[in-house]
């Protein structure tokens, strides 16, 4: 069966649930473990992109998964968007430095949960 954004939308409402995109951020096909000035560019690129969404009330949650950065893991952050469709999720993630050079790319999920309990 293929997902339908308006059958998981009619779902939340109906059990009285709200609908979040969760993304996980992993190693992309570019990716370096590498420090160079390059990569520390991209980085902070990265985090000022990640801010705007933030500060644009796109992001609800973000960060980086402290275990993967020291056992090397290919899952580096997560994080849950406001947006109101997957296209609308994937569009906003898109935006991020790190993606569009493949140094990343992300995972994206719709999650459903309880209203009330994220902002």
């Amino acid at each position: 069966m293929d997902y339908s954004e308006e059958e998981a939308h009619e779902t939340a409402r109906s059990l009285e649930m709200a609908i979040y995109y969760v993304y996980l951020l992993k190693k992309g096909p570019n990716w370096s473990p590498d420090e160079t000035p390059e990569l520390e560019a991209l980085q902070e690129a990265h985090l000022a992109n990640i801010r705007r969404l933030r500060d644009e009330g796109k992001l609800v949650l973000n960060g980086p998964l402290l275990d993967s950065f020291q056992l090397s893991g290919e899952i580096r952050g997560i994080g849950v968007t406001t947006a109101k469709s997957l296209v609308e999720a994937q569009e906003w993630l898109s935006t991020d430095p790190m993606v569009k050079v493949g140094h990343l790319v992300f995972e994206l999920h719709t999650w459903m949960v309880p209203k009330g309990i994220l902002p």
